[in-house]
C-alpha cells in the first residue's frame, strides 16, 4: 500500500469533511495528556535545571507514547479485511494530523468580513488564530495577520505531518502532531515555560527543519503554476527568510510575501506591549482583504504540489 495514496485519500477527507470539533479528536486527546503530565510534573519552584529535565521527560513520554498510539493504529488496519478499509482507516487518522480546510475556512471568513467592511468581527476572528491584541488592528493589519498565519501553518498544519507520513507512515505523522502540540501548548518564553517548555520548543524547531525550507521551494512552484511572482519570492526566501525569529517560520512568510509583492512584518502588540517582528517583502502592493485568498490558493497549490512530488518520487 502505498502511503500516498493514503494521502490522497486523508487530504480528500479533509476537504470533505474537515477537522471535527470533538473532545475525542486526537489533537484534544494529546493536549489532554500533555496537561496531565504538566501537572504532574511542573513545580514553580524547582531550580531551572530541575524544570529543564522534567519538560524533557514529559517530551519523552509524549513522544514515546504517540509513536507507538500510531504504530499501533498502523497494525491495527493491516488487519482490515480488504485494501480499501486498510486505505481508509490511515486516512481517517491522518486527516486528524492536518489541518488545510479548518485553516482555509478561518481565513476565508475573515476575508469576508473585511470584503463586507464589517472590521470589528473580522478584528474578533483573527484573534481566534493569531496571539497577538487585535482589538485596533486596521484591514491591512487584519489581512496581515491572516496571511503571515495561513503562511506558516502551511509548515506546522500540512506539509510537515505529510512530509513525516511520507517517511515513516503513521508512527511519524503522529508523533509529530504531538511536538507540534507540545510546543503550542509548552513552547513559550515566559517565567512559566522558558525552562519547563524549553526541550518542546526546541524538538519543534528541529521537527519543523526541513519541511519549513521545502515549503519555501514549494511556494515558489506553487507562485509559478498560479501566475505569481515566483522570482521576486525566490529573492525574497534568500534575503528575508533568516529573519523571522522563528528558526523556521520566515521560510514560509518570506516567500508568499515575495510572491503577492507585499510586506509581511513589523510591530505587533501583546498585552498592550508592541514588540517589532523584522520586515519580510517589499511593500509594492498595499495588503488588502484579496492577499488572504492568494495565500489561501497558494497553500492548496503547495499542498498539492508536495503529494504529486512525493508519488513520483515514490514511483521511481
Amino acid at each position: 500500500m502505498s502511503p500516498m495514496i493514503v494521502a490522497v485519500v486523508a487530504l480528500l477527507i479533509d476537504a470533505l469533511i474537515g477537522d471535527p470539533r470533538s473532545k475525542f479528536h486526537p489533537v484534544v486527546l494529546m493536549g489532554n495528556l500533555i496537561s496531565l503530565l504538566e501537572k504532574i510534573l511542573r513545580r514553580d519552584k524547582d531550580s531551572p535545571l530541575w524544570k529543564s529535565f522534567k519538560g524533557g521527560m514529559l517530551v519523552g513520554a509524549v513522544v514515546s507514547i504517540a509513536y507507538f498510539v500510531g504504530l499501533g493504529i498502523e497494525t491495527f488496519s493491516h488487519d482490515a479485511p480488504n485494501l480499501a478499509a486498510q486505505i481508509f482507516i490511515q486516512a481517517l487518522v491522518l486527516s486528524f494530523m492536518i489541518s488545510p480546510r479548518s485553516l482555509a475556512d478561518a481565513a476565508r471568513e475573515i476575508y469576508l468580513l473585511l470584503e463586507d467592511d464589517d472590521l470589528p468581527h473580522a478584528r474578533n476572528r483573527v484573534s481566534w488564530i493569531v496571539g497577538r491584541d487585535t482589538q485596533n488592528l486596521n484591514e491591512s493589519e487584519v489581512a496581515r495577520a491572516t496571511v503571515e498565519t495561513v503562511a506558516e501553518n502551511t509548515v506546522d498544519g500540512v506539509i510537515s505531518p505529510l512530509f513525516y507520513f511520507a517517511i515513516g507512515g503513521l508512527p511519524l505523522a503522529v508523533v509529530y502532531r504531538a511536538i507540534n502540540t507540545m510546543d503550542s501548548m509548552l513552547g513559550y518564553m515566559n517565567e512559566r515555560y522558558i525552562f519547563f517548555g524549553h526541550a518542546a520548543a526546541r524538538l519543534d524547531d528541529v521537527a519543523n527543519y526541513i519541511p519549513a525550507r521545502l515549503t519555501g521551494i514549494l511556494f515558489i512552484g506553487a507562485a509559478i503554476i498560479l501566475g505569481l511572482d515566483y522570482r521576486n519570492a525566490f529573492d525574497m526566501m534568500k534575503r528575508d527568510a533568516n529573519k523571522h525569529p522563528s528558526p523556521n517560520g520566515g521560510w514560509a512568510e518570506a516567500t508568499v510575501a515575495g510572491a503577492l509583492n507585499i510586506r509581511l512584518g513589523g510591530t505587533n502588540y501583546y498585552f498592550g506591549k508592541p514588540h517589532f517582528r523584522a520586515y519580510m517583502g517589499e511593500p509594492n502592493e498595499i495588503l488588502e482583504a484579496e492577499h488572504i485568498l492568494e495565500a489561501v490558493r497558494m497553500m492548496y497549490t503547495a499542498t498539492v504540489l508536495f503529494v504529486s512530488l512525493a508519488c513520483v518520487i515514490r514511483l521511481c
